[in-house]
């Protein structure tokens, strides 16, 4: 097995999806199809409705092929606490272990726990497999994500047939999760108490630190092979040796004519910032879709209502408006773009790099400090030389950009002095303390 060679597929075994309802049926459609093995990554799944169909379909699906490999992996942390601002509660797990005692053939669930803390760390891992078909996406599964009712948050959906990209997703799993019994079964009574849990931790640092994707030796290069899409899967965790963030640094590095970015919340680390900018400098023109604070999950609109948490997406607000106001000047010579995405009361959770129409990076990363350092990241680059994907993706591209506006101006982006009188007199509080330097490490 080897960490460094791309996998092959044809264009025509990749299929993007546009939208949250597309993904929950395209979801339970191949959680019905599945004959094999079925793995799901995600940070949580949710003890909602949406949440409960996909339970239900696997575990029905386990039911009708009691040989059906079923393993779903999701952060620990999450799964034992409710959303922010709930009362405290045994939070998903409670779900997990009432569904456990309906059904005759048991699936696995998996709690796997990144760091001691959520704060410090969660597993953000994204992709799911299906015999030989892999689904790549940054959502979780709850009703927002899934659109079971009117509002939904957006992300990337892309379905790719390749039976070797799925062996290796399914290897790092197995070896890194289940193998190596660090990751307890939430589905069931007893979990690891804290000292056991804390020992568990210590082991999954010195794994994860060496984990990769393994890829057949025998692969075909893509420089002797044509009408091909290279796929390279990576790896991301912590700041030294992290192979997503130098990919994403190449990328950015490298581009020589256009960059689309997506992120959800706006914080680059400040080496990609400074790549950004050298490429603006090489006269690259770079296109940034960010979600406007309205579009992000943590936004309270209720002033009335309004708490500590809901001061995120102000903050992620106000680095991007310092941000455009230090390189206006790339704005006015039509260099750098900046986009907000906004659609009613709906959230927006994309993330990736489209480089030169060629390089294409799903990932499930922020491409901010926290996914950086903290987080357990993964991605797929994919190297379309002939540019075979690009009429899947322009529509995808449309799709997303409909719900923009276009910024003209840091004017154009509120400022601390026009926020609600509660989120206006909390910045001010932290711009004077500088606690702002330690909150965007974490956020």
């Amino acid at each position: 097995m080897s960490k460094h060679r791309n996998i092959l597929v044809n264009a025509a075994d990749i299929n993007i999806f546009n939208s949250a309802k597309a993904y929950k049926q395209q979801l339970l459609t191949l959680i019905n199809e599945a004959k094999q093995r079925i793995y799901i990554t995600a940070l949580y799944l949710q003890d909602d409705q949406a949440g409960q169909d996909i339970l239900h379909a696997l575990y029905k699906a386990k039911q009708n092929n009691p040989d059906l490999a079923v393993h779903v992996f999701v952060d620990f942390h999450r799964a034992q606490r409710g959303l922010i601002g709930e009362a405290e509660q045994l939070g998903n797990r409670a779900l997990y272990l009432a569904l456990a005692e309906q059904y005759q053939h048991n699936i696995n669930i998996y709690g796997v726990a990144v760091k001691r803390k959520e704060l410090f760390g969660v597993l953000h891992l994204k992709g799911m497999v299906f015999d030989d078909q892999v689904f790549y996406t940054g959502a979780s599964i709850n009703d927002v994500y899934c659109q079971q009712t009117q509002r939904y948050r957006l992300d990337r959906y892309y379905q790719i047939n390749s039976a070797e990209l799925a062996d290796s997703f399914c290897d790092y799993l197995s070896d890194t999760f289940i193998y190596s019994g660090l990751a307890p079964l939430l589905n069931q009574a007893n979990i690891p108490n804290k000292n056991q849990q804390k020992r568990n931790i210590i082991g999954f640092k010195s794994l994860l630190r060496k984990a990769f994707y393994p890829v057949l030796k025998n692969n075909t290069s893509i420089l002797s092979t044509k009408n091909k899409i290279a796929i390279k899967p990576l790896i991301g965790y912590g700041r030294r040796n992290n192979k997503l963030n130098r990919n994403v640094r190449r990328l950015v590095q490298n581009s020589e004519t256009e960059l689309l970015m997506f992120t959800p919340y706006f914080n680059l680390p400040p080496v990609l910032a400074r790549d950004v900018v050298k490429a603006l400098k090489r006269g690259v023109k770079i296109t940034l879709v960010i979600g406007d604070k309205t579009a992000n999950d943590f936004f309270i609109k209720d002033d009335n209502a309004f708490s500590t948490i809901g001061i995120v997406p102000y903050l992620y607000e106000m680095l991007l408006r310092r941000f455009v106001k230090r390189w206006q000047h790339f704005i006015d010579q039509n260099l750098l773009t900046i986009r907000l995405w906004k659609d009613n009361d709906n959230s927006f959770h994309l993330k990736g790099i489209i480089a030169d129409q060629r390089y294409h990076l799903l990932t499930g990363s922020n491409l901010n400090p926290r996914a950086w350092s903290l987080d357990l990241e993964n991605g797929l680059l994919l190297d379309d030389a002939e540019k075979l994907l690009m009429p899947q993706v322009e529509d995808e591209i449309q799709q997303i950009l409909q719900h923009t506006k276009k910024i003209g101006h840091f004017d154009d982006i509120e400022s601390v002095n026009r926020y609600p009188e509660k989120p206006k007199k909390l910045l001010k509080k932290i711009q004077i303390t500088q606690i702002d330097r330690l909150l965007k490490r974490f956020l």
